[in-house]
C-alpha cells in the first residue's frame, strides 16, 4: 500500500490515505479538516474511496467525514465507544471546530480484534482506550504500518485530561502496544511516524 500522510486543520492533524497502487482503492484514515482539499488529492491520485476508518471521536480527527463521504460515499469504520458522542454537542471544541456534522454513510462500529479485507489488504483492530473511551488502533497487517491516532505520538502518548479521557486504560494501552513488533511503522495522529522499537527505546511513556 502507498501511505500519504495529509497535515489537516488548526490543530495539524494527520489524515492518512492508504492507496493500493493496483486498484487505486484507498482506505481513508481520520479526514480531520479541510474536505477541499483531501477531495481535490483524492482526485488526484485517481482515487475510489472504499473506507473510512476513525481511530477516535475527536472532533480535529472527523470533521471533513460528512463532506468527505458525500463526495466518496464508503462506509465509516468507528468503535461504539466513541460513535455514541463524536456527533453531538459534546465534541464541541470552542475556539476550533463546532461539533462534526453526521455523515450519511453507514456506520460499521468495531470491536478488538476484528479484521476487514480493504482495497486488498488485511486490517485488523486493537482497542486502546485511554485518550477517548473507545480509542483504538488500526494495524495494517501487510504493510507493517499501525495507524495509532492519538494513543501513542513520536517521543509521547496521548493526554487524558478531556472527557473521558483515564490515564490507567491509556497505561494499559500502551503496554499492550509495547508487546507488538518492534519494525511496525507507527503513523499517529499528530507529529512525525516512528517505529514501535524506536518508541520503545526512547519514549517514556513506552518504558515497561
Amino acid at each position: 500500500m502507498d501511505i500519504e500522510a495529509r497535515v489537516t486543520g488548526f490543530i495539524e492533524e494527520n489524515c492518512y490515505f492508504a492507496t493500493n497502487p493496483a486498484t487505486r482503492q484507498t482506505v481513508v484514515i481520520d479526514p480531520g479538516d479541510d474536505a477541499p482539499q483531501l477531495l481535490a488529492r483524492l482526485r488526484e491520485l485517481g482515487a475510489t474511496v472504499v473506507a473510512y476508518l476513525l481511530t477516535h471521536g475527536h472532533v480535529d480527527h472527523l470533521t471533513a467525514l460528512a463532506p468527505l463521504s458525500a463526495a466518496c460515499p464508503a462506509p465509516i469504520y468507528i468503535h461504539a465507544r466513541d460513535a455514541a458522542w463524536c456527533f453531538s454537542a459534546q465534541n464541541n471544541l470552542p475556539g476550533f471546530y463546532d461539533a462534526p456534522d453526521k455523515p450519511k454513510a453507514p456506520l460499521v462500529l468495531v470491536k478488538e480484534g476484528d479484521v476487514f479485507e480493504l482495497a486488498g489488504a488485511r486490517w485488523s483492530v486493537i482497542d486502546t482506550p485511554g485518550h477517548t473511551p473507545g480509542g483504538i488502533c488500526w494495524r495494517l497487517e501487510d504493510d507493517r504500518a499501525l495507524f495509532t491516532g492519538d494513543t501513542l505520538f513520536r517521543g509521547t502518548a496521548g493526554r487524558t485530561d478531556l472527557p473521558g479521557g483515564d490515564p490507567r486504560a491509556l497505561t494499559r494501552s500502551l503496554h499492550k502496544l509495547a508487546a507488538l513488533p518492534d519494525p511496525l511503522a507507527v503513523y499517529p495522529g499528530h507529529g512525525d511516524p516512528t517505529t514501535l522499537g524506536h518508541e520503545k527505546q526512547h519514549n517514556y511513556f513506552m518504558r515497561f
